[in-house]
């Protein structure tokens, strides 16, 4: 009888081995490759190429509400160039998803899917029921970790469609203001003073436009900052609720040696 249950052990271990090689050798080269993530990265590309035009933007009407003469409008330029410090932020969220969408594949599929199976597979030997929950847990883990990106990427894009228009009617405004200076600037950059005295209401109606621009500006930067920084958070925090629910009874290790230990150290 014990020989037979020794022999449906091996069985159960051989066949945890498998999925272990597999998930090694082929699903982490496969989770790893960008190829299999190409809607993914585009996305991430096209959210990158939408920060730096807002980026060069801003700094383009930066410049240009700087070169007005007088110090009324050096504020508005340098709350303008303050943004930038934010778009950079952003963008660095984005650069680290982008690497995330590669090393999360591996690791979870070279690391955390055969640590599963180990555990699991030692579960079996040593008759343990916490081991082989701690492998499903590990297991479960591992594929939240994979998802969180690709769902927060459809989260965002379900957001990102209603912005759309804002966004480009945003970097058109800064582009009409720059143009706007830059197009009545002498060879020297300095803005010329008939440009200035034909404005409506003068510097004041320039004025307005940039405080215009700026809030505009601050909108975006919302949108995205929720976008690329805030629900990939909430959907890690929501996951991980979900499978801490999923796996809701605590795992104690037993306080108790085991019976064959025991006789071992009398």
């Amino acid at each position: 009888m014990m020989k037979k249950n020794n022999v449906t052990k091996l069985a159960l271990v051989a066949a945890v081995l498998v999925p272990m090689i597999f998930s090694m050798t082929v699903l982490s080269k496969a989770a790893s490759d960008p190829k299999n993530h190409e809607k993914t990265l585009e996305v991430l590309d096209e959210k990158k190429a939408d920060v730096l035009k807002l980026t060069a933007s801003t700094a383009a009407a930066s410049t240009a509400i700087a070169a007005i003469p007088g110090d009324s409008t050096t504020p508005m330029a340098n709350k303008l160039a303050d943004l930038i410090s934010y778009f950079t932020i952003i963008l660095m969220v984005i650069f680290l998803e982008k690497y995330l969408v590669t090393l999360t594949g591996y690791a979870v599929f070279f690391i955390l899917i055969p640590a599963a199976c180990i555990l699991f597979a030692a579960g079996i030997c040593l008759n343990r029921t916490f081991l082989k929950a701690l492998a499903a847990k590990t297991a479960v883990f591992g594929l939240v970790i994979f998802m969180i990106i690709p769902i927060s990427m459809k989260v965002s894009a379900m957001i990102e469609e209603t912005y759309d228009l804002t966004m480009e009617a945003t970097v058109k405004e800064a582009q009409d203001i720059t143009d706007e200076i830059n197009d009545n600037t002498d060879s020297e950059g300095n803005v010329i003073d008939k440009f200035v005295s034909k404005l409506k209401d003068g510097v004041s109606g320039l004025m307005k436009k940039g405080e215009n621009l700026l809030n505009h500006f601050i909108e975006v930067i919302a949108m995205m900052m929720v976008t690329s920084c805030f629900i990939p958070i909430v959907v890690s925090l929501f996951m991980l609720w979900f499978v801490r629910v999923l796996f809701g009874v605590q795992i104690n290790v037993p306080k108790e040696l085991p019976h064959s230990f025991k006789k071992t150290n009398k």
